[in-house]
């Protein structure tokens, strides 16, 4: 992709392999984990008539679908992603459900919008990977309507979501030491700190800036749990080269980390995010 950095070129390339197939063989455990954070973006979309929703980091595609069958066809909606695995999940969801989205495989902080195709930007944890939040937000705000709105939810900072590092500190002793956490850098926890995502609003010619902390209760079946910590985020990543005996050795210090977040046949866990919402006039 012509103008891609080198953290940008990894991104394409890691969501377009192993990461983006992982979240499409989870989608479900995911979706269902993250549904009153849809529910949350699909009431903004409805709130009022739209012309045109854009899901940025749409992934799979549920929230975008899930707008599409509320607002009805009079609305365009259109998930943008850079991960070919999900979005072709994505298409085969929304033409199984009638719902009537689309999707474009592109970079959002590159792609070239048409200037005011649409009113409403929402994202689920979709904004934190661009490599130049300031570009991408800017290019958002050059796809923006004079009236437009922007509603994302991102994550607040690791210490304050104990169930998401749970299987890093279960494991530290022993697997290879991980990257610490570069809070600058793409990723997770990359808008953590309210001031910076402020800033890089403003940067970007967004005004009205609202950002508010959002503590989601998270849910999913306690039969996806070994799926969930062995498969996502960073462990994940490593156990998915490592031998036999390393994965038994680290499954018997992952679950019993995440014991306190298990109730019966569902496993419970707080979301602490930011809800932040800005306007484009």
């Amino acid at each position: 992709m012509a103008g891609a950095s080198k953290n940008n070129e990894e991104q394409i390339a890691a969501w377009n392999g192993a990461a983006g197939q992982t979240w499409v063989d989870a989608q479900d455990t995911l979706d269902q984990m993250f549904r009153p954070i849809e529910e949350l973006l699909v009431e903004v979309a409805a709130a009022k008539p739209r012309s045109g929703v854009l899901d940025v980091g749409c992934g799979t595609g549920s929230t975008i679908i899930a707008v599409a069958q509320r607002v009805g066809s009079a609305c365009r909606c259109v998930g943008i992603d850079i991960s070919e695995p999900m979005l072709e999940s994505a298409r085969s969801r929304a033409e199984h459900a009638g719902a009537m989205a689309s999707f474009v495989g592109a970079d959002a902080q590159q792609h070239a919008f048409a200037a005011g195709s649409f009113d409403l930007f929402i994202s689920r944890f979709g904004v934190m990977f661009f490599d130049d939040p300031v570009r991408a937000l800017t290019n958002l705000r050059h796809a923006a309507r004079d009236t437009a709105e922007l509603c994302f939810v991102v994550w607040r900072g690791p210490a304050d979501n104990p169930f998401m590092t749970a299987a890093e500190h279960a494991t530290a002793s022993l697997l290879p030491p991980m990257p610490a956490r570069d809070l600058d850098a793409p990723g997770q926890f990359a808008f953590a700190d309210a001031g910076k995502v402020r800033r890089l609003l403003e940067a970007s010619g967004w005004g009205a800036i609202d950002i508010r902390p959002l503590d989601v209760e998270c849910t999913f079946p306690e039969r996806d749990l070994l799926r969930y910590a062995t498969r996502l985020g960073p462990v994940g990543r490593v156990l998915r080269e490592a031998d036999e005996q390393t994965k038994a050795r680290a499954l018997a210090l992952i679950l019993p980390a995440f014991e306190p977040y298990v109730d019966g046949a569902l496993v419970r866990f707080r979301a602490a995010c930011w809800q932040v919402g800005a306007r484009a006039g």
